[in-house]
């Protein structure tokens, strides 16, 4: 072949290049899901319990420090901490929303298609199915949103809307209101490995838009799976215990 004709063929090869596969079983390797932000490590929620369930310290994976909070908005995250052990959404076994299902001490499975990503948490049994024809707009406000996705390069970005407001960032009271909109971003750094990014902008609670960054990682185990890890029924007493019929003896 001449050099015009590999020229001309070049675009032609680098365009029928199937995309990185990002498909396996993921899970970070931080403590995000109790704080993004910056932290120190703490005791747990009783002190009986010493040492077991006492929070890690973590370096945080929010870029540039702390979060940008709108003055109103400071209120509402400082009475989330205090009450995080009542609070927190993840205590009632809620469906935990994006970005925070990335970085819960879970695994995850991607399964890659030319049309859709799904991504099948075992937390819950939360699942999320990425639209990767025409983008859609959210019909409804969901627990886990909705999801449109692109191809830029290697990286696979997702367009998240249409979440509610009814989950936390993490554990320590993080927030946000039904205006939240995620941009994530998965670029495949080794055949193990790869980066997450997402954007957060929503205009009820921050001043401006921010993002998180980390590491997740491939689970190469020969029995690699993900397992059920259906806590609703562990929670049903917590919640539903004090309607319980008192019956006299």
């Amino acid at each position: 072949m001449n050099v015009r004709g590999a020229l001309f063929l070049a675009p032609m090869m680098v365009a029928a290049q199937p995309h990185p596969n990002l498909g396996g079983i993921w899970q970070t390797l931080n403590t995000a899901n109790w704080n993004i932000e910056a932290h120190a490590a703490e005791a747990g929620p009783l002190p009986q319990l010493g040492g077991l369930f006492a929070i890690p310290a973590g370096l945080g994976v929010v870029e540039g420090g702390e979060l940008p909070y709108l003055p109103q908005a400071v209120a509402k995250r400082k009475d989330n901490l205090t009450n995080r052990w009542t609070a927190d959404p993840e205590l009632k076994c809620y469906l935990p929303g994006v970005p925070r299902a990335t970085y819960m001490p879970y695994p995850f499975q991607i399964v890659q298609s030319e049309k859709t990503v799904l991504f099948s948490y075992e937390y819950a049994g939360a699942v999320r199915t990425v639209n990767m024809d025409s983008a859609k707009p959210a019909p409804i406000h969901t627990w886990m949103g909705w999801s449109n996705g692109h191809w830029e390069g290697d990286t696979l970005v997702v367009d998240i809307t249409g979440l509610n407001d009814q989950t936390w960032f993490d554990r320590s009271g993080n927030f946000h209101s039904e205006d939240l909109h995620v941009v994530e971003r998965y670029t495949l750094r080794t055949p193990v490995s790869l980066r997450y990014e997402a954007v957060i902008e929503d205009p009820k609670v921050f001043s401006r838009p921010w993002r998180m960054s980390m590491m997740l990682y491939r689970h190469e185990e020969p029995n690699a799976r993900i397992l059920e890890f259906k806590c609703v029924e562990f929670v049903e007493e917590l919640m539903y215990g004090p309607l319980r019929k008192k019956t006299s003896r």
